[in-house]
């Protein structure tokens, strides 16, 4: 008897404004780039995998900002203490050449 892996539907994206966090990108397998705005203690966080999508965890305290930024592995660390907090779900950013397309266009 197989045993079939069910997955949950993924989360649709916020119908809010993203609210501009920049990114650093670092040196990880699971995450790819990190931001925090400390006005409104949101945490930013995008993928190596998937379309690039940018998730934001409210109600982070800067300590856990600067724990996640020095973790020896940040996947583990996300894992741990970040996954399991709830997030809203922006679209990627368009690469600058698509902006620069976009302008051209318009």
């Amino acid at each position: 008897m197989a045993f079939k892996k069910t997955f949950p539907e993924p989360q649709a994206f916020s119908d809010k404004p993203r609210p501009p966090i920049p990114l650093t990108p670092v040196k990880s397998n699971q995450v790819g780039a990190i931001g925090y705005d400390p006005l409104t203690k949101t945490l930013a966080v995008t993928f190596t995998r998937g379309l690039g999508s940018i998730y934001h965890y409210q109600n982070c305290e800067p300590q856990l900002h600067a724990d996640f930024m020095a973790a020896e592995s940040i996947g583990t660390f996300f894992g741990k203490h970040i996954k399991p907090l709830p997030f809203e779900k922006f679209p990627a950013e368009p690469a600058p050449d698509e902006k620069k397309s976009e302008a051209e266009a318009a």
